[in-house]
């Protein structure tokens, strides 16, 4: 009687794990397995003599049609309006998606990743929080395909969708002083890791501010978390982001500060309330349909082309909303 071949599911039964561990393992993705798991997998595959090959083959290639989404932070308005955009481009090919929120913490984006892997998406996008760059070229170097979105980290080479940061720090900066404002200010969330879209636009408004021939002070540029916004605007900044906008409306209200009559404003993201404030926010706004299409057809195009072409950084050209603030 012919003996009956030894299946991956067996080797997992038997050791007591997944059947996603038991592929980890044959494939040598060892960076979240512990040395007791690895040993008892070893053990069991030598005991029911299990040669991997086309049993690995034909689960590493099997497709889940699902993708990861990673983001840093979903308070971010770009965040969910992109994700959404996203999603309903990946539904059009039939792929589900996982939405992960790291909340800014790098260690906590590890485990989301960590988790994604052994669910064996088929890719992932990712709004990184951290710069650590061994953590997202393990994933390069396991052939997950990946798509960084607003940030970029240094190490790691992917395809990538953002913003023009120096562009649109230019448009808020050429606006304020084309209005004859001079003192300008610029307020950003924390720079301790590099977060790509802060640094850029810190940079592109000292250059901006030089070409308009305007004095950078040293007290002109404030990095601090957003719960420490509102004790530091002893004067009014140009805000960097959505959610540092929000902490600036809210301390010029509490202190009956008009806008634009005592100061002018210009804020990037186009959220929807910024429309609806009295006086309505000038904005730059992203292009963001644009922008989440791109991302979903990036990843696609990286899962199902087996030739790999170049990894290229789309930048996408911001757009001036003139409202009633400046």
């Amino acid at each position: 009687m012919k003996k009956k071949k030894t299946t991956i599911s067996d080797v997992a039964e038997k050791a007591g794990v997944s059947k996603s561990t038991v592929s980890q393992y044959i494939n040598q993705r060892f960076r979240y397995m512990s040395a007791e798991t690895k040993d008892r997998i070893e053990q069991v595959i030598q005991e029911l003599d299990f040669r991997p090959n086309d049993n690995a083959r034909n689960l590493k290639v099997k497709k889940t049609k699902v993708i990861g989404i990673l983001v840093a932070n979903i308070l971010h308005t770009l965040s969910t309006e992109i994700i959404r955009t996203v999603e309903e481009q990946l539904q059009q090919h039939g792929m589900k998606v996982f939405i992960c929120d790291s909340a800014d913490d790098p260690e906590k984006e590890k485990e989301y990743l960590d988790l994604l892997v052994s669910t064996q998406v088929d890719g992932i996008i990712i709004f990184p929080a951290g710069n650590d760059f061994k953590v997202y070229n393990y994933l390069i170097d396991h052939s997950i395909p990946m798509v960084f979105v607003d940030r970029l980290v240094d190490g790691v080479t992917s395809d990538s969708v953002l913003l023009d940061n120096h562009a649109a720090i230019f448009l808020a900066v050429s606006m304020l002083a084309e209005k004859g404002h001079e003192n300008i200010a610029f307020l950003t969330l924390p720079i301790d890791i590099p977060i790509t879209p802060r640094l850029e636009r810190i940079e592109g408004f000292k250059k901006a501010m030089a070409s308009h021939k305007l004095e950078v002070r040293e007290d002109d540029i404030h990095s601090l978390p957003r719960n420490q916004i509102q004790e530091k605007l002893a004067r009014i900044f140009d805000a960097e982001n959505d959610l540092v906008l929000r902490e600036i409306l809210s301390y010029l209200k509490k202190q009956k500060i008009s806008i634009p009559g005592e100061v002018a404003i210009v804020s990037i993201d186009d959220v929807a309330y910024t429309e609806f404030y009295e006086p309505s926010i000038t904005t730059i706004g992203q292009p963001i349909q644009q922008m989440g299409i791109k991302t979903a057809e990036l990843l696609l195009n990286r899962i199902t082309n087996s030739d790999q072409a170049p990894y290229i950084t789309y930048r996408f050209a911001p757009e001036l909303i003139v409202r009633s603030s400046c």
